[in-house]
């Protein structure tokens, strides 16, 4: 996030480099200033004479660069975005052009690449000269530890308060994917104003998750041995599938038994450690600590080779196709009962 945040800071004081090589896992934020880009560097009668957008895939570098040497049209400045960069192909020849273009770069020219879900590989030559003009800007995936605290520093950039836990509920249900999370809170302004509250019933209402039943609570539920309320929250969500997608409840319940196997691991050390090591909020170790007593490591390494049958089923490989009620409802038995039952 740094660096993108440097990149935005030189758009909004219109100090700007000749490029911008933005790069990385987390798509948003590359997005994020791409729109900046394209929405605040050129005034509206500049855009149609000197802002130039193009794609990876029906491009290549020497038609960029070819376009990075032209001059603007009756105006100080040209805008050429390449998106979804990560589909062009450095050639060798171009490499080489590439590098040259890097060492005396057009002035007058902003180029910028949008080089989404994955890094620049940095071994290669172009790579470190970008890095050493500091034309490079990294977007990595931020840590499912900070992950509520950022959904909580997004609903107060939006002007929103929120009642506790809505972070971490948001977090649990609608999982990493920044874009999806950033999405829903915009939708909000059409109900929220300034300074209202963000609560469990508008979360309920206008993002789809129940605050009764929902990921979050039958993983709590599960982690204690709840059987009833278990099976209430899985009956629940079978029937609503369409806010709550089986796919992402088993990555869900994947990742946290995945989680616990590594808090037997670590048990000894303390809360600090430990929820840096698995990657939590520290105020997750205590969930763990409790699903631990219903869970030994033996019992957390064979619920995981459940969840993945049960992924398999909801794929339908191997097996005939089950409505989602019913992986959930097999899911939640056998995972409160592994210890009366035979994995595969």
């Amino acid at each position: 996030m740094k660096d993108i945040e440097i990149v935005l800071k030189s758009i909004k004081n219109k100090e700007f480099l000749p490029i911008y090589f933005l790069h990385g896992e987390e798509p948003y934020y590359i997005d994020v200033a791409t729109r900046h880009f394209e929405n605040d560097v050129l005034e509206e009668d500049e855009k149609a004479f000197n802002q130039t957008v193009v794609y990876g895939k029906d491009t290549n570098y020497g038609e960029i660069l070819s376009l990075a040497r032209q001059y603007p049209m009756m105006g100080e400045k040209q805008l050429i975005i390449v998106k979804e960069a990560q589909d062009l192909k450095l050639e060798e020849s171009e490499s080489d052009a590439f590098l040259a273009y890097l060492a005396s770069p057009v002035e007058s020219t902003i180029l910028v690449f949008a080089h989404k879900h994955k890094k620049l590989d940095s071994r290669k030559k172009v790579s470190k000269e970008l890095a050493n003009k500091k034309f490079l800007f990294l977007s990595d995936k931020i840590k499912d530890s900070q992950l509520a605290g950022w959904i909580q520093s997004e609903i107060e950039r939006f002007g929103y308060r929120s009642a506790p836990n809505i972070s971490f509920l948001l977090a649990e249900y609608l999982g990493s994917d920044l874009s999806r999370i950033a999405n829903e809170l915009n939708k909000l302004k059409l109900v929220l104003k300034e300074n209202d509250v963000l609560n469990e019933k508008i979360v309920e209402e206008h993002i789809g998750i129940s605050k009764d039943y929902n990921i979050f609570e039958l993983q709590k539920a599960l982690a204690t041995k709840n059987k009833e309320r278990a099976f209430k929250i899985a009956y629940y969500m079978g029937k609503n599938k369409k806010t709550n997608p089986i796919q992402m409840s088993i990555g869900a319940l994947y990742k946290f038994f995945s989680d616990l196997i590594m808090y037997h691991t670590l048990i000894g050390q303390s809360p600090s450690i430990i929820a840096k090591e698995i990657g939590v909020n520290p105020y997750a170790i205590q969930n763990f600590a409790e699903a631990a007593r219903f869970y030994p490591l033996k019992m957390a390494t064979r619920i995981i080779s459940v969840i993945r049958e049960m992924d398999l089923k909801s794929k339908g490989l191997g097996v005939r196709q089950m409505e989602d009620d019913e992986i959930y409802v097999e899911m939640t038995f056998k995972i409160l009962n592994i210890d009366q039952l035979k994995t595969k």
